[in-house]
């Protein structure tokens, strides 16, 4: 986790420079609306296939097949499979490339009687599509990695992919416009990404070897898992696209406003909700294959102790301060104050329901370990049927933040869902240590709340400043918030430094 966590924490480091020089350079115009569709066309699908239903189908069986089989049986599985992806996924890009505008009145409807907006969108997803099968390859590397406890090298991937984007918007001038640049950057680096992991996936001692794919015993194993996890991983990340299809009918700028609030949303999600579920998924897999319920538990608890104890603070933050952290990190060049205060409110609600999406990281684990991919589909389904319908009656009254708030409540909705499927899991019971520590990470988070209210508002930070100001007083908040919070817990013996030594003494993860 610490491994995950730190490099995607570096990743999202790198993906803020982005997101500044996106906002100042693309804004949240027509261009940036159009970008913003390319950008997620091809991450839903990857999502869907690579990083949802394929990892979560694949990483448990090539884990069992390296603790029963051996490593030479689960490189060729690995092999099998990678050739299996690379001859699906290419079909899969020329034929959307060459349907692109169809796509797009599926994707983005509203873009239909826009121009602009629309022939950008067909235009800027056609180069920006094939990152869909160079991510999808590289997803199956890093599985195979993080397999292998080794967990750095695909963590490190998307800094590659925000150092790509970077690069492309300071060249954005040779470019017809800066969403053109960008398109360019992603397909760039999806190529940096693959050939990174391949190194790395050498180095470690894989050995993927090309040739005709097979339909052996494991690959249909994979695919009848992948059946269900397609549903659900697709189900989950249809309420991305039902966002957007939404948004696309609302006033210009409204899908900007839904990726800059989402970006800061996505950095604790991201922080620790992935590095959670992937170092946790190969560990219960192996726990579970030893029947070893006890080690199992003590993974699910400490996992789910970690969420909350970053998670909440987190979404919390978020929550009180939005309008100075998105005026600090976007409000310049082409990002206006309006632009600010409408994307603050996004991220307001967005922030609902981040702790529970980040707990639901770890009970999803638990099903995935158990090679069960049915009870997070119908969960999935279940919520997806609520946000839409929640989304579309909430912007008749809020407009965007609308689809927003239905998407933090349908976090806690999913939460309390899987609480009750893993009713009975021996491996899925809370333990002594978590029921004791909850409250007080609560208490702590209300208490640090408090310090940012009390900071931000009555003391009138914000008011008339500018520039160094703005990023000074921020600062303030924030140190002043994580001092508070991290003396409560650590008051209250919900943290104690002598479990870092305990796990420092573990050894390092590579």
């Amino acid at each position: 986790m610490a491994t995950v966590a730190g490099l995607t924490g570096l990743s999202r480091i790198a993906g803020f420079v982005r997101d500044i020089l996106t906002a100042a350079i693309l804004g949240a115009g027509p261009i940036g609306d159009a970008f913003f569709v390319a950008l997620k066309l091809p991450n839903f699908f990857r999502r869907v296939t690579a990083e949802g239903a394929f990892s979560v189908a694949f990483v448990p069986l090539y884990s069992e097949s390296i603790e029963k089989d051996g490593k030479e049986a689960a490189d060729q599985f690995a092999s099998n499979a990678f050739m299996m992806m690379l001859s699906i996924l290419s079909v899969v890009c020329v034929l959307a490339v060459l349907a692109m505008p169809y796509v797009l009145y599926v994707v983005a409807p509203g873009f239909v009687d826009d121009p602009i907006r629309y022939d950008l969108a067909v235009e800027l997803s056609r180069v920006t599509f094939p990152y869909l099968l160079l991510m999808s390859l590289t997803a199956l590397l890093g599985g195979v990695l993080n397999a292998l406890d080794r967990f750095a090298p695909f963590a490190f991937a998307p800094v590659l992919f925000n150092l790509c984007l970077i690069l492309a918007l300071l060249c954005a001038g040779f470019f017809e416009t800066a969403g053109h640049a960008m398109a360019y950057g992603i397909a760039a680096a999806g190529v940096v990404q693959l050939i990174w992991l391949w190194v790395a996936a050498r180095r470690a001692g894989v050995r993927i070897r090309l040739g005709a794919p097979k339909m052996d015993v494991k690959i249909k194993k994979v695919f009848k898992l992948m059946g269900p996890g397609v549903i659900g991983a697709g189900v989950m990340h249809i309420n991305l696209f039902a966002d957007m299809v939404i948004a696309s009918f609302l006033s210009t700028g409204a899908i900007s406003y839904l990726y800059y609030a989402d970006r800061l949303n996505q950095l604790p999600l991201g922080v620790v909700g992935i590095a959670v579920g992937t170092a946790l998924l190969p560990m219960l897999s192996r726990s579970l294959a030893k029947d070893d319920v006890v080690e199992a538990q003590n993974l699910f608890n400490r996992a789910l102790e970690m969420c909350l104890l970053l998670a909440l603070p987190a979404a919390m933050a978020l929550a009180v301060i939005p309008v100075p952290i998105i005026t600090v990190l976007f409000e310049r060049g082409a990002f206006e104050a309006a632009d600010s205060l409408n994307t603050a409110s996004v991220l307001m609600a967005y922030a609902l329901g981040l702790p529970a999406y980040i707990c639901i990281k770890v009970f999803s684990t638990v099903h995935w370990a158990n090679q069960d991919t049915v009870t997070p589909v119908k969960i999935s389904v279940a919520a997806t049927v609520v946000n839409i319908i929640m989304s579309i009656i909430l912007i008749q009254y809020i407009g965007v933040v609308g689809i927003a708030l239905a998407t933090g409540i349908t976090g806690w909705m999913q939460f309390g869902l899987h609480i009750l499927a893993l009713q009975g899991n021996p491996a899925a019971l809370f333990d002594d240590r978590f029921k004791a520590v909850y409250p007080r990470i609560i208490i702590a988070t209300l208490l640090m709340a408090g310090a940012l209210y009390f900071n931000a508002h009555v003391m009138h930070y914000w008011s008339d400043a500018s520039g160094w100001e703005q990023i000074f007083e921020l600062g303030i908040l924030i140190v002043g918030g994580m001092l508070v919070y991290g003396l409560s817990i650590v008051a209250m013996g919900v943290f104690k430094f002598s479990d870092i030594a305990k796990y420092l003494k573990k050894g390092k993860v590579s």
